[in-house]
C-alpha cells in the first residue's frame, strides 16, 4: 500500500481531493509509492506561495503532480475554463498542475536531485464528471494527463499508472532516449525526494494566542518530527519520549489537529496548569476536542468545585475516585482518542484508572498518544511511573526525540553541564548566535534584588520587551520576585496566570508551575542546592525553558560546575 503523507484527511476538504485519498489509502498495488497531499508550496514558479492537491513518488515511474477538480459541470472554450459556478478564467488546471510541478521540480534540482532519467508530470483528476470524452483535443494539454469520474470508480491506481507510461512516452518522443536503461526514482531516491519536499511543503498550521487574534502561522518540522508524526500513523498508540524543548507539546497539539481535521473526538490532556491555559488558548474551539489538565478535566467531568483547601488527598484520591464513578455510570460514547503530554506526571494507578475508561478500548488497545520526558522533568514521578504505565500498555511501542528545537546551543550545552543530563543534547535545531547564558552570583541570606535588576535592565538594553522576560525560581512565596526590595522591579512584576503576557509587564512564578512552557529571556533565582530538594531536576526545568537569553541567579557555595560570572 502507498504511503500517504500525512496519514489523513481534513474533512473540510473538496470532496473530489478526500474520495482520491480514500482511493489511494486503500489500495493495494502500490508497494513502495509515497503520496504527499495538501502540499502548501512555499516557493511558486508565478505565485508568492501555491499548493499542489496531490505529489505522487512512484519508485520506477517517476514524480506526478495531481490537481483536482471536484466541480459537476467543466466547460473549455474561446480559450476559457468554465468551471461550475466559478467565474471564467483563462489559467485552467492543466496551467495550476503544470506550475505547481515546474516548482517541485525546481526545488529538486537546487537540492541536487538528478532528474535527468526520472519523469517529472502533472495531471488534473476531474473527480465528477467524464472528462476524458468531455475535453476535446487541443494543443494546451496532451490527453493522458486527464484523469476522470470514470477512473476514479474503475480502477484509480490503472489511471496513474496511464498517466506514468503517457508521460514518459512524451519524454521519449521529445528528448531521444529519455527512459534508455529504465527510469527513477529508485526506493531510495523516492525517500530522498519525500524529505526533501516535506520540510519545504508540508507545514503544521498552529493557532496564535488571543493577543494576535488567533493570527495563523506556519511551523517548519524538522526531520525526527516528521518521523514521529509517520509512527502516530503506523500505530494506534505510541508513547513519544524526549528531554525539554524537543516538541513534544507541539507535536501533541499537531496530532489534536490531525485527529479533529479526521472527524474524531477526543481530549488533550497535560498536568501543569499554567501549560494547560496555554493549550487552551492556542488550540482551536471545536466541541469535539476536551482541553485542559487532567484534573481540570476531573473536575468538569464530576461538577465539583476543589475545596479551598484541596490537599493530595483530594487530587490524587477523591477526585479520580468520583470521576471513575461517573464514567462507569454514564452512558456518554468514550473519546476516539486521547493525547497525554506531561505523562510522566500522571502515573500513579489511580489516575490510569480513569484514563483507562475516557478513551474507547481503553488504554490497552485505543488511540492513546503520549508524550513524557523522563530525563529529569518527571518532578512529581516516584520512579515507578514507566513500569506502571508498561502493565497498563505491554505493547506500547515507543519513539524518542532527541533534536533540541527550543534552547540555542550554548543554553542547551549549559542544561548538559549544570543539570547533569545524560547523554544531553546533541543535536539542536537552532544556529548557535554566541551568546553565553550568564550567572549572577550572591551569598546566601542576601537580597538578590540587585542582581534581578542587573539581569532585567540588560536584556531591555538587548532589545528584549518586559513581555518577553519570565522570571523563575524554585520558591513560591519567598522567592526573590514575590519579596524584591527594588521599587521599579516590583513595580514592573506581575504573577503569570496562563495567558498572554502584557506589554510593559515582567511575569513571574515558580519553575514547577512553567514546566512546558518556554519565553526568549528567563531569569532563574534562588539557586541554592542546600534550600532547593530534588535541584538537579528543578534547575533542569528552569534553564530549559530560555529559548534565547539565559541568566541564573546562584548561590557562592552552590557550585555549578564552571560557574564564575559569565561563561
Amino acid at each position: 500500500m502507498a504511503r500517504l503523507i500525512p496519514a489523513f484527511f481534513p474533512e473540510d476538504s473538496a470532496p473530489g481531493e478526500q474520495s482520491v485519498y480514500r482511493a489511494l489509502a486503500s489500495a493495494k498495488d502500490t508497494e513502495n509509492w509515497i503520496v504527499l497531499h495538501s502540499l502548501n508550496i512555499a516557493e511558486h514558479v508565478r505565485n508568492p506561495e501555491g499548493e499542489a492537491d496531490f505529489v505522487v513518488i512512484a519508485p520506477g515511474m517517476g514524480v506526478l503532480v495531481i490537481e483536482v477538480k471536484s466541480h459537476e459541470q467543466i466547460d473549455f472554450r474561446d480559450g476559457a475554463w468554465y468551471l461550475g459556478r466559478q467565474p471564467p478564467t483563462t489559467r485552467g488546471p492543466f496551467k495550476q498542475a503544470s506550475e505547481a510541478m515546474h516548482s517541485i521540480r525546481k526545488r529538486l534540482q537546487r537540492k541536487k536531485i538528478d532528474l535527468r532519467s526520472l519523469p517529472t508530470l502533472s495531471a488534473v483528476w476531474f473527480t465528477a464528471v467524464r472528462a476524458r470524452t468531455m475535453l476535446k483535443p487541443t494543443p494546451e494539454w496532451s490527453s493522458w494527463q486527464i484523469v476522470d469520474s470514470e477512473d476514479l470508480k474503475q480502477d484509480p491506481v490503472g489511471a496513474i499508472r496511464r498517466v506514468f507510461t503517457g508521460g514518459i512516452k512524451h519524454l521519449d518522443d521529445t528528448f531521444t532516449g529519455f527512459s534508455y536503461g529504465g527510469v527513477g526514482p529508485d526506493e531510495a531516491t523516492a525517500h530522498q525526494i519525500a524529505r526533501v519536499l516535506r520540510p519545504n511543503f508540508e507545514l503544521g498550521v498552529v493557532p496564535g494566542d488571543m493577543r494576535s487574534a488567533r493570527e495563523r502561522q506556519l511551523v517548519h518540522f524538522v526531520e525526527e518530527q516528521y518521523s514521529a508524526l509517520d509512527a502516530m500513523a503506523d500505530n494506534h498508540a505510541v508513547l513519544f519520549t524526549g528531554p525539554a524543548g524537543s516538541g513534544k507539546t507541539f507535536l501533541a497539539m499537531e496530532t489534536a489537529h490531525r485527529e479533529i481535521a479526521m472527524g474524531n473526538h477526543g481530549r488533550l490532556i497535560c498536568y501543569n496548569g499554567l501549560l494547560g491555559k496555554h493549550l487552551r488558548n492556542e488550540m482551536p474551539d471545536d466541541p469535539r476536542l476536551r482541553v485542559g489538565t487532567f484534573h481540570r478535566q476531573l473536575l468538569e467531568l464530576t461538577g465539583l468545585r476543589a475545596p479551598a483547601n484541596a490537599n493530595d488527598v483530594f487530587w490524587r484520591s477523591e477526585l479520580p475516585e468520583r470521576a471513575l464513578n461517573v464514567l462507569l455510570d454514564s452512558k456518554d460514547e468514550p473519546a476516539d482518542f486521547l493525547i497525554i503530554d506531561e505523562i510522566q506526571d500522571l502515573l500513579i494507578e489511580p489516575y490510569l484508572d480513569v484514563l483507562d475508561l475516557m478513551v474507547r478500548g481503553g488504554l490497552a488497545t485505543g488511540r492513546v498518544l503520549s508524550f513524557g520526558d523522563f530525563e529529569r522533568q518527571a518532578l512529581f514521578d516516584d520512579g515507578q511511573g514507566r513500569d506502571l504505565l508498561k502493565a497498563r500498555m505491554p505493547h506500547l511501542p515507543s519513539h524518542r526525540l532527541t533534536m533540541n528545537c527550543r534552547n540555542l546551543p550554548r543554553i542547551g550545552y549549559s542544561v548538559n553541564i549544570f543539570s547533569g543530563l545524560v547523554p544531553g543534547y546533541e543535536k539542536f535545531r537552532r544556529d548557535d548566535d554566541g551568546t553565553n547564558p550568564v550567572w549572577l552570583k550572591y551569598t546566601r541570606g542576601d537580597d538578590q534584588s540587585p542582581q534581578l535588576r542587573e539581569a532585567v535592565q540588560t536584556l531591555r538594553e538587548e532589545g528584549f520587551d518586559l513581555a518577553e522576560i519570565v522570571v523563575l525560581s524554585p520558591l513560591s512565596k519567598s522567592s526573590t520576585a514575590a519579596m524584591t526590595s527594588d521599587r521599579w522591579v516590583k513595580g514592573l512584576l506581575v504573577p503569570a496566570d496562563g495567558r498572554p503576557p502584557k506589554k510593559g509587564k515582567l511575569r513571574y512564578t515558580t519553575i514547577q508551575a512553567f514546566k512546558g512552557l518556554e519565553a526568549p529571556a528567563v531569569i532563574v533565582t534562588d539557586l541554592d542546592r542546600d534550600l532547593v530538594p530534588n535541584f538537579e531536576s528543578i534547575l533542569y526545568v528552569g534553564l530549559t525553558r530560555a529559548t534565547d537569553r539565559l541568566y541564573g541567579v546562584v548561590e557562592r557555595s552552590t557550585g555549578l560546575a564552571g560557574v564564575k560570572g559569565t561563561l
